[in-house]
């Protein structure tokens, strides 16, 4: 890059980043805009590798935040009856019942309490019997925390707003307090409203001296929205997620009315998860066989059964690839993989067979134990020990 393209490029993001933190976006996004077409420019003409591939990781950078600033802009404006929200800022309503939750019967009940019954039965919620206001969902990863919440959007007439830690989280300075705020705003102007925070350890690690400036001005800001300090949270649930519940904040954990630890699935609740899987497809496993499958994945997450059942749907597809004989089956006779020795074997191979000649693909038990076999757990027992210890402490058992 020339001297005279770099300074330009220099001085153009310099001054996005001024613009960006006075909140004045469309002048940052013009910025960003001119900044990117120099580096885009100069990336193409550069022949050096590693000085391409710089040039390429500073455009990326710098586009991820104008496409953010671009969607932001096209937000409707503030005065409007629907408020403006941030890009980062998500509303969606999943399509996920309770019933495709395998277990938990505790978490359901504790979300029960404070979002579904609190709506439909509001006379019930009255003086000292109020809904909860924040309940934390911990446990190892891949074991439906994020469905459960998917699952309240589902179920309840809520406004559902979902973010991760990384969508709060920005390198320019006040933002990311920023970002929370709009977040419990457009919460409040939404209510009842859930507000979903997945991976909130991230956000609001335990505080320390030796701990960033802006990462104590988030977590402090997230405390005092949670709070409501001037302003009435009711109808506003915040439910979190985590994987590292011990490294919260104390004062963030302290704010959670309810910790409920969600819990690797036991034997009919690994049954329940390979049935939800495998019931979308056709096979051929019958009541025994699921029960015996959720029997022998001691140790295995939801997540965990549910790529064995991908990996099993997929079996009858290779089965497919590599076959090298077909036969007849059923009424009108269509074409299956079978071996050289089946009755009525025919020697062809996959791309012989026409679409409507071949007939549907069932799993079979043996095609999820074969899965299986290449499958190992995620969560080591360690793991385990550590949530058991931190439940036995702060929370309670989902």
């Amino acid at each position: 890059m020339a001297d005279s393209n770099t300074r330009r490029v220099v001085q153009l993001v310099t001054r996005a980043a001024e613009l960006d933190v006075k909140h004045d976006y469309a002048g940052a996004l013009r910025c960003y805009t001119d900044a990117l077409e120099h580096i885009v420019a100069d990336a193409r003409r550069e022949r050096n590798p590693k000085i391409r591939a710089t040039l390429e990781a500073k455009a990326e950078e710098y586009m991820a935040r104008a496409e953010k600033l671009k969607t932001f802009l096209s937000q409707p404006p503030p005065g409007t009856t629907e408020p403006a929200s941030h890009p980062a800022i998500v509303r969606e309503k999943p399509n996920v019942s309770w019933d495709d939750v395998a277990g938990l019967y505790a978490a359901k009940e504790a979300l029960n309490e404070a979002v579904i019954l609190p709506a439909r039965f509001p006379k019930l919620f009255t003086g000292a019997r109020k809904p909860w206001n924040a309940i934390l969902l911990y446990g190892p990863p891949g074991t439906g925390k994020s469905y459960l919440a998917k699952a309240v959007a589902t179920e309840s007439a809520a406004t559902f707003f979902s973010v991760s830690s990384a969508d709060l989280m920005c390198k320019w300075v006040g933002e990311s307090e920023r970002l929370v705020r709009a977040l419990f705003d457009a919460a409040r102007a939404s209510r009842p409203a859930v507000v979903f925070v997945d991976e909130l350890d991230s956000l609001c690690a335990t505080r320390s001296e030796q701990g960033s400036e802006s990462s104590l001005r988030v977590t402090t800001e997230f405390l005092v929205q949670m709070n409501g300090v001037g302003k009435d949270v009711e109808g506003v649930l915040v439910l979190a997620a985590t994987n590292r519940p011990w490294s919260l904040d104390a004062a963030v954990r302290r704010r959670f009315d309810k910790r409920i630890y969600i819990p690797l699935p036991d034997a009919a609740g690994r049954t329940r998860v390979f049935q939800l899987h495998l019931d979308a497809v056709p096979h051929s496993l019958t009541v025994e066989d699921f029960r015996q499958l959720g029997l022998t994945t001691e140790g295995y997450s939801g997540s965990d059964i549910a790529l064995v059942a991908r990996d099993a749907i997929m079996q009858p597809v290779r089965a497919l690839q590599h076959a090298t004989h077909f036969k007849r089956v059923g009424q009108p006779p269509l074409l299956t993989p079978c071996s050289p020795g089946d009755k009525g074997a025919l020697e062809m191979a996959w791309s012989d067979v026409c679409e409507d000649q071949l007939a549907e693909a069932r799993v079979s038990y043996t095609d999820v134990t074969r899965s299986l076999r290449l499958a190992r757990p995620s969560v080591a027992a360690a793991d385990v020990a550590q949530y058991a210890q931190f439940t036995e402490e702060f929370g309670q058992y989902g």
